[in-house]
């Protein structure tokens, strides 16, 4: 009697499916998991990516896995690691930022015969979008009125000197400079130096939009050309601003029966955008102030500032707090102001040299990882964060900041459902063609790894290389060496 042919198929599949299980029941588990790694990176549709992989075990110091990791990659956000270690070493984890109000003449009668003078170290956490800055405005206005001062006939100025203005940071790409995450950084800081953009349908099909900015006095003006769409168009919104302009172009289309939209823009002058909010609720709490917001660079008089007297002193959250929102929400503004405070790039790589860290792994451009011109190598994250891990001074804050897969920040919807969630903590990085986790987990038998991962020069979608990092994650957490 003859086979029948579709049997003896299924046989020879079952057979090589048993021996394939034979052979991977007795590879020991590290060539296996090895095995496993290179299959996700090999696949024909990553061929042309550009890795930078080290993955090591914190208690054997054994380098599990490495690819090309001493090639120099573009980090994006995985740079905030470095800014973060570096600056928590040079400044400490209780390190605050210090804003300071001052009178700049003599007190009579309720009456301050002078300006109103606010300094700033950089204080990066002083916004309104829940109300916070308002409230705190609030008590301000009542340590004023403590003092004896209920009327300003000057000024009120900003003094943004402790800390140098950078408006534009080195190799950022100038499509950015308006968007939120390409905000300068100041000594003064509101908002996280960004105004809401607010673009609601005109009446009826091709009327121009309504929009308007928010709050008053950002230093913002719209040029607008966009048109109301049918009630199915496309809602497409584009904006541009140039380099030290004040103007934001809008260009596009939203549906008419679209509710209002929001973007997010970043602002020309910090320091002006936040005396100007300053004076505004001063004045909303019942202070009157007849003289403008003003920057202390526009100030021709500003001798008759060397004498101050101290009114109030308000301090930050500590670094350890700021770090939370750095790390997790991946904030650009935050990583400058900290890489700012802590001494900038000369310092951090003056630190990282202390460290061990070879000369030339690392190049540093900026704090957040939006420069083009930052580079990195795998084994110089893994080195830095091997640094914190085993210093019980560095560890704990630091680890606290990093975003959870599967749980929070920027990796809560990755991973979830995996051995990672809940356990792999990581630094995520993207921007156009680069992709990058940095940061540890535990194996299946609670050995605790550390690894960076980096990739870049890629045309297919972002999505497709996030995938592949993040199976190289499960599977480290589901490795076991039994």
């Amino acid at each position: 009697m003859r086979a029948c042919p579709e049997r003896s198929r299924g046989a020879v599949a079952a057979l090589i499916l048993a021996s394939a299980a034979t052979l991977a029941a007795v590879q020991p588990a590290l060539p296996r998991l090895q095995s496993e790694l290179s299959a996700v990176l090999d696949t024909p549709e990553l061929k042309r990516v550009s890795w930078g992989i080290e993955i090591r075990s914190l208690d054997r110091n054994e380098v599990l896995f490495t690819r090309d990791s001493q090639k120099l990659l573009l980090p994006a956000s995985n740079e905030k690691v470095i800014t973060l270690a570096t600056a928590a070493e040079r400044l400490g984890w209780d390190y605050t930022f210090t804003t300071e109000l001052s009178a700049s003449g003599p007190v009579d009668g309720g009456v301050l015969s002078g300006d109103l003078v606010v300094t700033g170290s950089g204080d990066p956490s002083l916004d309104d979008w829940d109300g916070k800055a308002t409230a705190l405005f609030g008590e301000w206005a009542a340590e004023l009125k403590a003092h004896g001062i209920s009327t300003v006939t000057g000024r009120v100025v900003g003094d943004d000197n402790r800390l140098q203005d950078v408006v534009l940071g080195s190799g950022w790409a100038w499509d950015d400079l308006d968007r939120s995450f390409a905000t300068g950084v100041g000594a003064l800081q509101f908002n996280q130096n960004t105004a809401r953009l607010v673009v609601a349908p005109g009446a009826s099909v091709n009327d121009l939009a309504s929009i308007h900015i928010e709050p008053a006095g950002s230093g913002l003006s719209v040029k607008s050309d966009v048109r109301t769409s049918p009630a199915r168009g496309a809602l497409l919104l584009e904006t541009r601003r140039g380099a030290g302009s004040p103007v934001l172009e809008v260009r596009g289309t939203i549906p008419l029966t679209s509710k209002p939209v929001i973007r997010l823009a970043s602002v020309v002058n910090p320091t002006l955008y936040f005396v100007t909010a300053l004076r505004d609720a001063l004045m909303a709490a019942g202070i009157e102030i007849r003289g403008p917001a003003v920057d202390i660079d526009d100030v021709t008089d500003a001798a008759r500032l060397d004498n101050r007297t101290p009114i109030l002193s308000y301090r930050s959250p500590p670094l350890s707090e700021l770090a939370v929102t750095m790390m997790k929400m991946s904030q650009n503004l935050y990583a400058e102001t900290v890489l700012s405070a802590a001494g900038g790039p000369d310092a951090v790589r003056e630190q990282l040299s202390r460290w061990g860290i070879e000369e030339g792994a690392v190049v540093v451009a900026d704090g957040s990882g939006l420069s083009r011109y930052n580079m990195a190598t795998a084994d110089a994250f893994v080195a830095i964060l091997i640094h914190v891990y085993r210093d019980e001074r560095l560890r704990g804050p630091f680890e606290i900041a990093l975003p959870i897969a599967g749980r929070d920040g920027t990796l809560a919807n990755r991973m979830r459902r995996t051995a990672a969630a809940g356990n792999a903590r990581a630094k995520t990085g993207a921007f156009m063609n680069a992709r990058g986790l940095a940061g540890y987990v535990r194996t299946a038998d609670g050995e605790p790894l550390v690894f960076s991962i980096m990739a870049n020069n890629f045309a297919m979608p972002a999505n497709v290389i996030e995938r592949a990092l993040d199976a190289i994650v499960v599977k480290l957490a589901e490795f076991s060496r039994k």
